[in-house]
């Protein structure tokens, strides 16, 4: 298969890996495992929209309610504790980033924002909330709806974003719903707009890692360093009863970005029993999302996903699913070698 990450002989290894991988039922489709809570209705959308304002979110007082969700959340994503899809909502992601911080900072891991935690997320933060101008590009695209169908996807040259909305909301991390809560009637996909959306950018980027530890029991990757400290922990997909996380000591064999998918429905259990194998393109919608990240155990990998929002809440066939900002942050971390410790 055609990997673009792949290009010294030292990635031959990779290649194979991934293209075996790739067509195992570790990468394909989320189960369902839990409802996800729906948004505002339009009868709140109002109230929602001031509650959620630059100035109130900005200020240090924003410790209750949405809007103390928000800031936390977008401070957690900048400090590389990440709560997945900032939304503004509670919700057990939320809660292990909390209590990943807390452990990190000496604090007691209660999962609960309370002062000695907003003390050390306060200090010398940016705001929180910024404004950006919808480019040329970003109004630009392309876009276009998606079919459902594997057979159908295989037919397409990419499998890009399907919105200016879409595109926007993973770049900064956010839901959807969150960024029309923030922007309402905001044209999107128009060039010039002004909006309001989380301030994500310009943290650098994360360590290097000296170890990866993915925990079932607390749907999570977490990096740490040489000296044993996690400074990045984010929520994970981590396989199901049917296709469980292959637990014990592991090793990253290589990372692959934006890798075409190989669909084999032999290989899955769920599969459309009328589905042939195919080569599925790459994009930010592709099965295994943005980045593959191999493992030394065969036909295994850690990856982003085209629907981040199901991350920590449903299940995988096997793998390890991350947001695709996630997936990123972690390939720039890790190298060929670094151990991966897959436990319960």
């Amino acid at each position: 298969m055609h990997v673009s990450a792949c290009r010294s002989a030292a990635r031959k290894s990779l290649r194979r890996h991934v293209h075996r991988a790739l067509a195992l039922a570790c990468a394909f489709a989320f189960l369902p495992a839990a409802a996800l809570a729906g948004g505002a209705d339009e009868e709140t959308a109002a109230t929602d929209a001031h509650a959620l304002s630059a100035k109130t979110v900005n200020s240090t007082d924003a410790t209750s309610g949405d809007a103390g969700l928000l800031r936390a959340q977008v401070l957690l994503d900048r400090a590389w504790f990440s709560p997945g899809e900032i939304d503004a909502g509670a919700g057990s992601n939320t809660r292990r980033a909390i209590a990943a911080y807390q452990r990190s900072r000496d604090l007691p891991d209660s999962g609960e924002l309370d002062d000695a935690t907003w003390k050390s997320l306060n200090a010398d933060a940016p705001d929180v909330l910024v404004r950006y101008t919808v480019t040329a590009g970003d109004a630009a695209g392309p876009y276009a709806k998606l079919p459902d169908d594997m057979m159908e996807k295989a037919k397409l040259d990419a499998l890009g974003y399907t919105s200016a909305l879409e595109m926007l909301a993973e770049k900064f991390h956010a839901s959807p719903k969150l960024l029309q809560r923030l922007n309402p009637g905001a044209a999107f996909g128009k060039a010039g707009t002004r909006l309001l959306v989380p301030n994500v950018a310009g943290v650098g980027e994360l360590g290097k890692a000296a170890k990866v530890v993915v925990d079932k029991s607390d749907s999570s990757v977490a990096v740490l360093d040489e000296d044993g400290k996690t400074i990045a922990q984010f929520p994970a997909s981590t396989g199901s009863e049917h296709d469980p996380l292959p637990l014990g000591q592991w090793k990253i064999e290589g990372v692959a970005r934006d890798p075409e998918f190989h669909y084999n429905p032999d290989l899955f259990w769920d599969a459309d029993a009328g589905h042939g194998k195919a080569t599925i393109p790459a994009g930010p919608n592709n099965p295994v999302g943005v980045v593959w990240i191999d493992l030394s155990k065969p036909h295994y990998g850690i990856h982003g996903t085209p629907e981040p929002s199901h991350v920590g809440k449903t299940e995988s066939h096997g793998c390890i699913r991350l947001t695709n900002w996630s997936a990123r942050a972690l390939a720039g971390a890790v190298a060929p070698g670094t151990p991966a410790i897959l436990q319960e």
